[in-house]
């Protein structure tokens, strides 16, 4: 049961993202800010598959504990992937408030996007290990996080400010999708129901590339 409910799960997950980043990137019409937004949709979804599909292949042959390599490289590239997905969901803040300067801000962003890249790279993450050690989630996470609540802050107050009702709760989907991966870093290994919360998470990345589609669709309109 397991099997056909998160496989199925997944894949609707992946093909919306991928499709809806497409559709983005198609009707963007020379806007930057939504070009950028369907190329994070589809970084999103294809940076997802990489540790989603090994699983579901898993789940439906036999079993996870056969394809341990398989599912650590995975989340060695989602985890890089979805670094890159915060960094262009800062540019899109840039181009849809049309931010000029802030260099020391930018600054900042790379500067936690790369600390998180190098430490996802480390041996010491093993990657490869059925059980890889946890206090290295906890490390690479940091920055992460950290990344993550800058650009909680520049979203809230920019759509504060400016009245921008498209894209008012693009904040609380990213202090959602924060909100239920952490405990999963934490506290997953010894507590596996808590990995349930990655359902949650997930929902939030769709409303977070949602949010995008539906404002491209109201300003043509």
């Amino acid at each position: 049961m397991q099997a056909i409910m998160e496989t199925s799960f997944d894949t609707v997950y992946l093909l919306t993202v991928i499709t809806l980043g497409i559709l983005i990137i198609r009707k963007s019409s020379g806007r930057t800010q939504y070009l950028l937004f369907g190329i994070m949709a589809i970084v999103l979804g294809l940076g997802d598959s990489f540790h989603l599909v090994p699983r579901a292949v898993a789940l439906c042959t036999t079993g996870l504990g056969n394809f341990t390599h398989a599912l650590g490289i995975g989340k060695l590239i989602t985890s890089v992937t979805m670094t890159v997905f915060y960094v262009l969901l800062y540019y899109v803040w840039r181009a849809r408030y049309r931010i000029t300067g802030q260099t020391g801000l930018t600054a900042a962003v790379y500067v936690l996007a790369v600390l998180r890249i190098l430490l996802c790279l480390l041996p010491q993450n093993e990657w490869l290990s059925a059980a890889p050690p946890i206090r290295w989630g906890i490390y690479r996470n940091i920055p992460f996080a950290l990344l993550g609540l800058l650009v909680i802050i520049l979203f809230f107050q920019k759509a504060k400010e400016q009245d921008d009702r498209a894209f008012r709760w693009m904040w609380l989907t990213i202090v959602l999708s924060f909100g239920f991966y952490i405990p999963v870093v934490l506290w997953a290994e010894a507590i596996p129901p808590i990995g349930m919360l990655m359902i949650p998470k997930t929902c939030a990345y769709v409303w977070t590339v949602l949010i995008g589609y539906r404002a491209m669709g109201a300003e043509k309109g």
